[in-house]
């Protein structure tokens, strides 16, 4: 009789020791991935940069179909901007408009991307056709973004990409990494926040696009992203790699910037 009390005992307590157990791991705060960014006071400037009018080659032979074939290419003379469009310049446009500000109450860590200097995300293609047209300018063609980031080989250390193996966890400051950087001086095409471009989207349109000037099918379902995001593998940022969705998809991973013919 003895030893059943004693042995009911013990299990007594070992069930006692381990619902404390699980309560404190149940209440530990979990890791934070993030890292907590510091606020870099003035607005960065974010020029356009020429890019002078000639041709270039299009396209990638070891990318998918969508890639395919390679194709010279000539682009009119144009310009586009340095850094992708920031919280502070979408910021002053939805003061003025009036539009939808580009973070909703439903975006997870919210607090994470909201500084001035990091890019605007959550932009729909539609938000970003509206913002450039504000200021004058327009969303690039995706033959122009695609020539704006020539000379750019990303490496899984040289974007932000996801892992966090490159010190931020999620958006970074507007051309915080340096090797992310396009042989005209354009910054965070490979990494940081996909882009809007102006084109619809169409799989097999490289196969019959005019080597002049492109700007894509005359209508479609969904439009063009280019480039990886914090959130991507390097391999996304490829400078090469089509990506599509609606016009109307918002994600902390999708930001753009603006483009201007010039003479």
């Amino acid at each position: 009789m003895g030893s059943i009390f004693i042995k009911t005992w013990f299990l007594f307590i070992g069930l006692i020791v381990l619902i404390v157990i699980t309560a404190i791991i149940m209440t530990r705060p979990k890791e934070d991935r993030s890292i907590p960014l510091k606020s870099t006071g003035m607005p960065i400037t974010n020029n356009m940069i020429p890019i002078p009018a000639g041709a270039f080659m299009m396209g990638s032979d070891d990318g998918g179909p969508n890639e395919k074939p390679v194709r010279r290419v000539f682009l009119d003379a144009y310009a586009i901007n340095q850094f992708e469009i920031t919280q502070f310049q979408y910021g002053e446009f939805v003061k003025v408009t009036r539009h939808r500000p580009a973070l909703s109450r439903y975006v997870k860590n919210i607090e994470q991307f909201n500084d001035r200097n990091q890019p605007a995300v959550y932009i729909s293609w539609l938000d970003a056709e509206a913002f450039c047209g504000w200021i004058g300018a327009r969303l690039p063609t995706e033959a122009e973004w695609e020539k704006a980031d020539q000379g750019n080989i990303p490496a899984s250390s040289s974007g932000n990409f996801t892992g966090g193996e490159d010190g931020s966890a999620y958006t970074a400051f507007v051309g915080s990494f340096k090797m992310d950087r396009s042989s005209y001086g354009i910054y965070d095409m490979a990494g940081n926040a996909q882009e809007w471009v102006s084109d619809w989207y169409d799989e097999l349109y490289y196969k019959t696009a005019p080597n002049q000037n492109p700007r894509g099918p005359s209508t479609g379902d969904m439009k063009v992203l280019r480039g990886g995001s914090w959130n991507d593998s390097h391999i996304s940022g490829r400078v090469t790699a089509r990506m599509k969705m609606f016009p109307d998809y918002r994600d902390v991973t999708v930001g753009f910037r603006c483009a201007k013919t010039t003479r």
